[in-house]
């Protein structure tokens, strides 16, 4: 039985959870409009909900031409920024739109470690609880020129990522600057079986 309590929900075969919710079409839309291919793994944020779904590309055939199916796998609890969404740089807020992950930072550090400029600087068990990059990084890299790449409104420049937080109690609430917070117990399997390349959507619902 999962005890974890930023898990939401696990979807599998015979949970009716894992018909929904499906991949946004908005994010298949922009997938196309800006010739990405789908990747195999597919992260959406809702701001609105604050949560995370984990989509995994259906191993079935489609039809030539047609977006790949994915199926919902997990859900998490997330927290984006407190200063709401936007795109610009240095307004400390969460961007939205289709993102890829560029860059993993952290493997191979325990647990608990804390990073500065993505170099770990302690560890959130010696001294250090409110930790405010902490585990893991997964640097997120805009894919729409002119919203979220390039100029000043570019997320990779912005150093927006997918990441922990020392403190886990303000998850399910917009909490962050920009970032996007997850927990260990989350993150850590997360960061270990998503690749580079891996697309992520955000929007507000």
């Amino acid at each position: 039985m999962n005890t974890n309590p930023i898990l939401l929900q696990e979807a599998g075969p015979k949970n009716p959870a894992a018909r929904a919710p499906g991949l946004p079409r908005a994010a298949q839309l922009a997938a196309r409009r800006n010739g990405i291919r789908p990747s195999r793994f597919f992260l959406t944020v809702s701001v609105a909900a604050q949560a995370m779904c984990w989509f995994e590309r259906s191993r079935g055939q489609r039809p030539k031409g047609r977006f790949p199916r994915y199926e919902l796998r997990r859900r998490f609890v997330v927290s984006t920024s407190r200063f709401g969404t936007g795109q610009l740089m240095q307004s400390n807020r969460t961007p939205l739109g289709l993102h890829q992950v560029v860059e993993k930072v952290g493997g191979g550090h325990p647990i608990g470690t804390i990073f500065k400029g993505r170099r770990p600087v302690g560890l959130s068990w010696q001294g250090q609880p409110d930790g405010m990059i902490v585990h893991r990084i997964l640097w997120l890299e805009g894919l729409e020129p002119g919203f979220n790449r390039g100029g000043r409104v570019d997320s990779y420049q912005r150093f927006i990522y997918i990441h922990g937080y020392g403190d886990e109690s303000t998850l399910g609430r917009p909490q962050s600057c920009g970032c996007i917070h997850l927990a260990a117990a989350d993150l850590m399997p997360l960061y270990e079986r998503l690749p580079k390349g891996t697309l992520v959507w955000i929007a507000e619902r």
